[in-house]
């Protein structure tokens, strides 16, 4: 159990780097370049963790599911993170880490909706919390943010949250792991495919008279220096490789209500870090709209840790009086 925690504590850090790092070299590349990289690399270092995985669960890829991880990898990363990976270029990054943070109240209402998951009035209560919260950063009768921007976060927190929904539906065969591997190298190949269609004249001049430049001539090797290496290097290893590798790790080890910790700390670090390294203003609103959203993950999260405290003081107690 200490493992799993220090698995959190692990996650929780390079999750709310993530924004920042990636807003720091935004400018040296195409966004779906860095996004097709990123989790083609992301995706080969997760390999040996979804070998172990399946060995222990006595699992194999099954020819069957390889449609499924193709189409799991097209939503949730080759436009999930693609609408991610514009937002970072459009808007503050503490605005994006602080809206993804919603995913898990996304999550749990599509579940809802998709596979008729009970939903309890803790979730409808966090949900609305976190709306209001999106709501009150948007501030919509006075709006101090990009909206294209906004709306780009919102496209990428939605897609991901039915990425995440989807998904589960395989991970009690395969494990989060790999199920997380298989859609990291399908989404990524699938943006390889789309980079090369990109060179296509034709096609690339479409893409440009449209307004949709990013789609155009994606470069596969270009950006790179000595100077965004550590970087590069941080972003593509450690948080897209590591950081999901202790995602799941922890979420094995403990609980996926001690896990959601993670979405609970990573709003108010990210802004922080945000704040102190990118010099980024933040709003009273957005202030606001962070205590709201940490509110519904509270009321999200606190019950099933307090119900899992007392199951095992229970354990324990019986444990003591049998001894």
């Amino acid at each position: 159990m200490k493992k799993g925690w220090i698995y959190i504590v692990i996650s929780t850090i390079l999750f709310s780097t993530m924004e920042i790092a990636l807003k720091e070299i935004a400018g040296d590349f195409n966004p779906m370049q860095l996004t097709m990289t990123r989790f083609l690399v992301g995706g080969v270092f997760l390999i040996p963790f979804a070998a172990s995985a399946m060995k222990k669960r006595g699992v194999h890829i099954e020819a069957k599911d390889l449609r499924f991880f193709a189409l799991l990898g097209l939503l949730g990363i080759a436009v999930s993170m693609t609408f991610y990976q514009l937002a970072i270029a459009d808007t503050n990054a503490s605005v994006v880490a602080v809206l993804f943070s919603c995913n898990p109240a996304f999550v749990m209402l599509l579940a809802a909706l998709l596979l008729h998951e009970l939903i309890r009035r803790r979730n409808v209560i966090a949900i609305m919390l976190e709306v209001i919260g999106i709501i009150v950063i948007i501030n919509p009768f006075h709006v101090q943010i990009g909206v294209s921007g906004i709306v780009l976060t919102l496209l990428s927190v939605l897609t991901f949250a039915l990425y995440g929904v989807l998904g589960k539906r395989k991970c009690a065969k395969y494990g989060g792991v790999a199920v997380t591997c298989m859609s990291f190298l399908f989404g990524s190949l699938e943006l390889v495919a789309f980079a090369g269609l990109s060179h296509i004249p034709a096609f690339a001049g479409v893409m440009a008279a449209n307004g949709l430049g990013a789609f155009a001539n994606i470069p596969f090797f270009t950006g790179y220096s000595l100077e965004n290496l550590g970087f590069v290097l941080y972003i593509f290893i450690g948080i897209t490789g590591a950081g999901f590798a202790s995602y799941f790790t922890a979420m094995e080890k403990t609980s996926a209500n001690s896990t959601s910790l993670i979405f609970f700390f990573k709003p108010m670090l990210a802004t922080l870090l945000a704040f102190f390294v990118l010099h980024e203003v933040i709003p009273y609103n957005m202030v606001l709209g962070i205590v709201l959203i940490l509110a519904g993950s509270l009321a999200n999260i606190l019950p099933g840790l307090v119900k899992a405290r007392r199951e095992k003081s229970r354990i324990r107690d019986a444990a003591e009086a049998e001894a």
